[in-house]
């Protein structure tokens, strides 16, 4: 057997086991000793021979149709964005080329509109990279600063994971969107080095990989228990930024009118402090114009 990697067939055998013989229609009469559907039990219900999907679980095979992964779709109960992910892993999508990573940059436009929104705003790359905060995302947490790592924080640092009081919900969240957010790329250099460390250093994080789960970097309802405000509960928003590579930017606001908004204000006047400098510059190097620096983060005066 090759000894190249087999994104697909790992796929299909995590989704495989999370399908219960319950969820489509199988009795179950005795013991059984897999989790899950067995393979022959997902080619029947696919309507393909067991041989060949054996063959699609073990990479001797790698060249599905469209409409064979459709229909393991369908029986494996994928949505729309683990369907989308499962096509992708099919033939027909060329394949990026491994490159070296180097360090990103931020448009200046979006660097200056994260310094200057007055709400919780940053800037985080396809790996969850933030590239820039503004000073109330830093105060919502201390870890959200340029160079930091979501997933590392979230899983990794005490204080940031008793920020969450649903971080097993929102655990599942972050892994699904990193899944979605690197796609096919998963032997990428950067997801390598990040993957291995979490699963080394983290159980939560090997468990939640091994499912193979799928979602797309949208926004949600986000729960925090701030040391200072207390209890808080902001909508997240996840913007694509256009012309980058999967970068997003992540703006937190409150409902209007709520005791929410009067908390996100509160923490607001108690953060407004600040050295001014010359000149800022974005993470690209570029000068931004007077402005007053906090953190990595420009933000006018």
């Amino acid at each position: 057997m090759s000894d190249e990697p087999n994104p697909l067939g790992e796929y299909l055998r995590a989704r495989r086991e999370l399908v219960t013989p319950e969820q489509v229609g199988i009795p179950v009469l005795g013991l059984r000793r897999v989790p899950g559907l067995r393979r022959e039990e997902v080619a029947m219900l696919a309507g393909i021979s067991a041989d060949y999907y054996l063959r699609l679980e073990q990479g001797r095979d790698r060249n599905p149709s469209v409409q064979v992964l459709e229909s393991l779709a369908r029986v494996l109960h994928l949505d729309d964005d683990a369907t989308a992910y499962l096509l992708g892993l099919g033939p027909g999508k060329p394949r990026r080329s491994r490159r070296r990573t180097r360090k990103e940059s931020i448009p200046t436009g979006i660097a200056k509109l994260v310094a200057t929104i007055p709400l919780p705003a940053f800037v985080e790359s396809r790996y969850f990279d933030v590239l820039a905060a503004n000073t109330l995302a830093t105060a919502l947490s201390p870890r959200l600063v340029a160079g930091a790592n979501r997933l590392r924080d979230v899983f990794l640092d005490l204080a940031e994971q008793e920020l969450y009081p649903d971080w097993s919900e929102d655990t599942e969240r972050l892994v699904a969107g990193f899944r979605e957010s690197v796609g096919t790329d998963a032997d990428d250099p950067r997801c390598i080095e990040l993957v291995g460390e979490l699963s080394l250093a983290s159980a939560r994080f090997r468990q939640l990989w091994g499912r193979h789960d799928v979602r797309a970097r949208e926004g949600a309802s986000t729960h925090i228990d701030h040391p200072q405000v207390g209890d808080l509960r902001l909508n997240r928003e996840k913007l694509l930024i256009g012309g980058s590579a999967g970068q997003m930017l992540v703006i937190y606001h409150p409902d209007a009118g709520t005791d929410n908004a009067d908390k996100l204000a509160l923490l607001a006047s108690a953060t407004l402090t600040a050295t001014p400098i010359p000149f800022a510059t974005d993470l690209g190097g570029q000068s931004l114009g007077p402005g007053i620096l906090s953190g990595s983060a420009w933000r006018a005066p």
